[in-house]
Order: C-alpha cells, then structure tokens, then sequence
C-alpha cells in the first residue's frame, strides 16, 4: 500500500517541452502560449516553510474543488478553461499520469498586487490584533467579541502578496492607493459577493467558512477576473459547523494536524522543515478529502 502511495504522490514536476513559469508553495505553472496550465502538487507547507512530506491527495483535492467553484460561482467571471484532462492539448497528453485530476488550463492574466481576503469570524491574526487593539486591519469592531465569534457583518482585509515570507495586512487607504479607488471598489465587492455566496453553500454541507482568500487580474483583454484558486482547504478557513463553539479555536479542515504537531518540536521555523510522522500525514489528508466530498457531494476522483 505504501509503494502504491508513492508513486501516486508529486512533489516537483518538470514536463519536457513545456516551458514552466514559476513553482508557488503548492502550484507548477506552464505556458501553453495563448493559455496557462495550473499544476497542484502535494506540497504542503507551514509557517511558510515548505516541508519534505507531500500529503496524498492534496493537489487533486485543491485542483477539483477550485474547479467546482469556478463553474459554480457566476458572481465573477473566472479563468478556468477546463480541468478535464480529455480536453487538454495533444501535447499535454503524454503527462496524463502527472496532469490528470490535478490540473487545469486557465486563462492569462495580470495578478493584482493585493490578496482580497475577507473574513465573517474572529480567528488568526484578525483575532490577535483584535485583542491587542479591537480592531481588524485598522477596521473597529463591537468590544464584546470572543475567539471564533461570528462578525456582524463579514469584512474585508486585503493584504499584499508575498511568495516568500508572510503575508502583510494593508488598511483600506493602502489598498486604495495600490490599486486606485475603482478597482479596489470593485475587488472589495466582488469579494465580499463570493464570500458570501460560499458561505450559504458551505453551510449547508455542514462547514462553516471562517475566512477566505480571493485573487483577482486583468486578462489580456482588459477584463477583471478571478484567478488562482478558489474556497479551498489551503485559502480558506474550513471549520465543522457541528463542532463550533464560540471562545474555542474550532478544529478545521486543513493542516492543522500538522501545524499543531509542528508546535510541539524544537524547531525554529526556518528550512529545512522536518519529517512529518506517517499518522499526521495521513489524517491532514483524510481532512482535504472529507472537505472536497462534503462541499462537492461527489467521490474525489
């Protein structure tokens, strides 16, 4: 069983002849000329550190459900092309082991400078500075709220973007100035829109959408629209509706397994990171799985 696991597991991948842009913490990209080719690996990476385990399943688990939701939200025009892998180029069909099921062409676009996360609970490092400040990204908020307390209202907290290192969160007049009024008007919008949009249907499949990250860019002609992925286990704070208690940190449908195991080490939070032991592995996996199947209501693939 463990031989047959690793063969099914990816960690790096170069395709020969496809010109590859650039690996992010999780994703390959390729240029397809007119198109690009998305790749998610099984990397797994904490505290900004990507660790030598890949975990089964995990890129075809983000690959589906950004797929899911691209066809599903209609809010915001996307630049999902196609996830099945029959419709793929000629030349990309040699790499059907590699590509199938954790793949998608999309279109071309230019990435905005600014994630657009937004956030309907009290976690993270909104949760930290509210209690240091009872603000949210400069944003005031009631003075009786507790960890995992639900928001009046959900907010956005857009923050900069940064493939190395952490994430800063930005208040709304850098936002301004960073993108200019109008496309921070609209991304914000927008945001708030699908936000909300995924949080009606999540709640009915008994998860509750605590917070999420959006990306957005210009296509080459000009449009706006929603790129990278899309309200999943790795942008998103996933928490099991039945087990929410407000004061307590929910547990949740990412690898928290792993952070919580990372926590208990003598480690510095620096690379390289350390083996993970083979129960963590596998119960981090179990979590994206049980989060495709329950949003999806389909056998992941």
């Amino acid at each position: 069983m463990r031989a047959e696991m690793k063969l099914t597991l990816l960690s790096e991948l170069d395709l020969p002849g496809i010109k590859k842009l650039r690996s992010g913490k999780v994703r390959e990209i390729f240029d397809l000329g007119d198109s690009l080719l998305f790749v998610a690996t099984d990397r797994l990476s904490a505290f900004d550190v990507i660790l030598p385990d890949p975990i089964p399943d995990k890129g075809a688990v983000l690959n589906q459900i950004s797929a899911f939701w691209f066809k599903r939200l209609s809010l915001a025009k996307n630049h999902f092309i196609t996830a099945n892998f029959e419709k793929f180029p000629q030349r990309l069909q040699p790499f059907r082991a590699q590509l199938e099921s954790r793949s998608m062409i999309v279109r071309k676009a230019r990435p905005l400078p600014v994630e657009c996360v937004v956030r309907g609970y009290l976690a993270g490092s909104g949760w930290k500075e509210y209690r240091a400040s009872g603000t949210v990204c400069g944003q005031a908020l009631p003075a009786d709220l507790k960890l995992a307390s639900s928001l009046p209202e959900p907010i956005f907290t857009p923050s900069t973007k940064s493939d190395a290192g952490h994430d800063q969160n930005i208040d709304w007049k850098e936002c301004t100035t960073m993108l200019g009024e109008e496309i921070a008007r609209r991304v914000r919008d927008l945001s708030l829109q699908l936000y909300r949009a995924g949080k009606e249907h999540a709640s009915n499949c008994g998860i509750i959408v605590a917070d999420t990250k959006f990306e957005f860019g210009f296509a080459d002609d000009g449009e706006l629209i929603l790129i990278d992925e899309c309200l999943t286990p790795d942008s998103s704070r996933f928490w099991p509706a039945d087990q929410y208690v407000v004061g307590k940190s929910p547990p949740s449908f990412d690898k928290q397994f792993v952070r919580d195991y990372l926590e208990t080490l003598d480690w510095d939070k620096t690379p390289p990171g350390p083996k993970l032991p083979g129960d963590v592995i596998a119960r981090t996996a179990a979590k994206y799985v049980e989060a495709f199947e329950r949003l999806t209501g389909e056998k992941l693939k």
